[in-house]
């Protein structure tokens, strides 16, 4: 007769093949679900990540590619004025939200001059932020859209409402002469205490020559003349048959009246100039 046993059995273990294969069902039906939420920079070791997959942004601090050949130009600024890549401004005077805040990115180029900060001669300073290299030799002929945003204060606007800054291209005009410098005088801001919109350099304000460009071409602070008229003008004025080219770019204020405020989204062409604390970034024209 047959004897039967009555002890419950211990249930069998799962083999070491079973256990990697659990594991491996696991990872791929929630292990990147995990992975993504646990894995952050604590978790990457250094210089394991290529460059190629940062986001824009994060790739722009890296290379400077544009603000490497950006900065203070020395030889056009004249006292202790302040032209500083900085984060905001994000508003002033009880002003915030969308108006306040950078039209790209985080930051902006902030600049401050002093009317009465230098003894003996003239006592404005002046300041002038820009490019010596990445424009040089392009034809001011092939200049079609300019200009910039500001955030301008009312206390810069009680002054004068023209006190704005402005933008200088410096440049050979080929006029018998091989220095002057091309500027922008803005009208005044759209708005105060907030960023403004694209105020455009070609359809608004008044540009002049400075030096023996101004007489020939009858562009000069006195007599200033529209964007199409001061390019006209300076190709009429050119002897040799050689186009007036540029030396330099820049965003600049003084030596006339104190001013605080900000500049970004300076606009040459089809590009933008993004003035960020980190440097200055280039992006296509909206």
């Amino acid at each position: 007769m047959k004897r039967f046993d009555n002890r419950r059995r211990r249930p069998r273990l799962p083999s070491a093949s079973m256990v990697v294969a659990t594991v491996a069902l696991f990872v791929a039906i929630g292990g990147g679900a995990y992975a993504a939420t646990q894995i952050n920079g604590h978790n990457i070791q250094n210089g394991t990540v290529d460059e190629s997959k940062l986001v824009a942004a994060a790739r722009a601090r890296i290379d400077h590619s544009v603000g490497s050949h950006w900065g203070i130009i020395d030889r056009n600024t004249v006292g202790s004025a302040v032209a500083d890549l900085r984060s905001g401004p994000y508003g002033s005077f009880g002003v915030t939200g969308p108006s306040a805040k950078p039209p790209f990115g985080t930051g902006s180029l902030g600049i401050q001059v002093s009317d009465n900060a230098l003894s003996g001669g003239t006592p404005q300073e002046k300041a002038a932020f820009g490019n010596e290299v990445d424009f040089f030799g392009d034809q001011v002929s092939s200049l079609n859209k300019v200009g910039f945003r500001v955030f301008q204060t009312q206390e810069n606007a009680d002054i004068s409402p023209s006190n704005m800054p402005n933008i200088a291209l410096e440049i050979n005009p080929r006029t018998g002469s091989s220095y002057t410098s091309m500027v922008w005088v803005p009208d005044p801001a759209p708005v105060v205490n907030k960023w403004s919109g694209f105020i455009s350099a070609v359809s608004t304000g008044k540009w002049y020559f400075t030096g023996s460009a101004g007489t020939s071409t009858g562009c000069d602070q006195t007599t200033m003349c529209t964007f199409s008229d001061a390019k006209a003008n300076l190709a009429a004025a050119q002897v040799g048959g050689t186009p007036a080219s540029i030396y330099t770019v820049a965003i600049a204020k003084g030596r006339d009246n104190a001013w605080v405020g900000a500049v970004d989204g300076l606009r040459i062409n089809d590009t933008v100039y993004n003035f960020e604390p980190y440097g200055v970034n280039s992006i296509n024209a909206p």
